[in-house]
């Protein structure tokens, strides 16, 4: 799929095909020290998990490795896979999956996301899908106060584009979330910029409202060209289809679900967790979940929020996203404080319990054709009965994977400073230094 850094890796033949997937990126500049209950960036300025993805490839792994042993053990056929979400803030890498062919021939997708509580969900899920795309335009240098009138500004073009799409918002369905980022001004003010590029969100609850609304702003975003004389151009940088969730997988996580529980969290935990609270700003902290939260079913109404590319792989194999409970509730999204817990007893545990609920699932896939042909059920009579899967993406869009190059160049060297070394400690706190639950800022151990 042209995607450098993701990878595919099975074991085993036959059938069922379960692949095993979770997201592996982080947010920018949400760098923190976890196990403390204070902000302390591990290196100022990088990026760092502010939403626990580091957390789900370990939930998967271990689900692999005890199922394979079951496997071999008792000679059971079938295939278990294990794939990266990659650039999933981006919404970067799985709808280029899917175009691809990856998920052809699987049974079922088991997919992990770290949560504050061990749950599933089947059909539509909240949220949204969405179109990332880049606009550039191109424009003529001039003098700023010598000859302007021999630019052409290709910040006027954006500035125009941005303009004429607030206007617009106000007649576009009320679910739709739209926002943008002006991804390159100019280069100084006395310079008519001759490049300019604006990079926008387009966010609505259906597929169809998704694609009303990229062709509106393309519609814009050529008026905005027109007016000043610039040329325009497009980059798809990600994108991602409304999530449909399997029922009858579901239905059989969930079970598990009810049989394995939450963990049995300890008083250092729940004081964690409530320093994290409070310092996140809740007057009562309520601490970890202690009662499971229950499947939640297809959603009568659509209701907005974000958007997840796993979409676009549920509309291609039965799937289904297990949460489970690595991180602390009333904390905020895609920001430092949720990157407090990682690496923490309460991300260890939560991940435990995740790969119980995964590795029952899997037995229950493998042992159960029953299971298999009523979730491919589900998928062909139900989910696709009337809505047909139509990428966002044409056969010609590249993955972006130049995004976040430059960050990642400056930043790299130095996290690697602090990867964990398993050979000289037993955990990465204890590398770390960190006396968890630690209330307090303590020095960074480096390598």
């Amino acid at each position: 799929a042209g995607i450098p850094s993701a990878w595919w890796a099975s074991w085993g033949s036959g059938e069922p095909v379960i692949a095993l997937g979770s997201d592996v990126d982080g947010i920018p500049r949400a760098s923190q020290m976890p196990g403390v209950a204070f902000r302390q960036p591990m290196i100022e300025g990088a990026p760092g998990h502010g939403e626990g993805h580091n957390s789900g490839q370990a939930v998967n792994i271990v689900a692999a490795l005890a199922v394979k042993e079951i496997m071999e053990s008792k000679g059971l056929p079938g295939t278990i896979v294990i794939w990266p979400g990659i650039a999933e803030e981006l919404l970067g890498t799985k709808a280029w999956y899917a175009r691809d062919g990856l998920f052809e021939g699987v049974d079922a997708v088991l997919f992990t996301h770290v949560s504050n509580n061990l749950s599933v969900s089947w059909g539509r899920a909240r949220g949204t899908g969405l179109v990332s795309v880049e606009y550039l335009f191109d424009g003529v240098a001039a003098h700023g106060a010598g000859d302007p009138w021999k630019g052409r500004s290709a910040l006027d073009a954006v500035e125009l584009m941005n303009i004429a799409w607030n206007y617009r918002r106000e007649h576009l369905h009320p679910l739709q979330r739209s926002h943008y980022v002006i991804s390159n001004g100019g280069d100084q003010p006395n310079v008519v910029p001759s490049s300019a590029s604006v990079w926008y969100f387009i966010r609505e609850v259906s597929a169809d409202g998704i694609r009303n609304n990229f062709s509106t702003l393309h519609q814009i975003a050529e008026g905005a060209s027109l007016m000043t004389d610039t040329s325009m151009s497009r980059k798809i940088v990600g994108a991602a289809y409304p999530r449909h969730f399997n029922r009858p997988i579901a239905l059989a996580m969930d079970e598990n679900i009810k049989k394995i529980g939450l963990p049995s969290w300890s008083e250092n935990d729940q004081q964690f967790a409530k320093a994290l609270q409070t310092l996140m700003g809740a007057e009562e902290p309520e601490g970890l979940a202690t009662e499971l939260a229950g499947i939640t079913p297809d959603l009568e109404q659509p209701i907005s929020g974000g958007s997840d590319d796993i979409g676009d792989i549920s509309w291609n194999v039965p799937t289904v996203t297990l949460r489970y409970p690595s991180n602390v509730r009333g904390l905020q999204g895609h920001h430092w404080s949720s990157a407090m817990a990682m690496a923490t007893p309460i991300a260890h545990k939560g991940a435990i319990a995740g790969a119980k609920v995964i590795a029952s699932t899997m037995l229950d896939l493998i042992s159960n054709d029953t299971l298999v042909e009523e979730a491919q059920n589900y998928f062909d009579d139900v989910q696709t009965a009337e809505e047909q899967y139509r990428p966002f993406i044409s056969p010609d869009d590249p993955p972006a994977i130049d995004k976040n190059q430059d960050i990642m160049a400056k930043f790299k060297p130095m996290l690697e400073e602090l990867y964990y070394d398993p050979d000289r400690f037993e955990t990465y706190l204890d590398q770390l230094g960190i006396d968890y639950p630690q209330l307090t800022p303590t020095e960074i151990r480096r390598n």
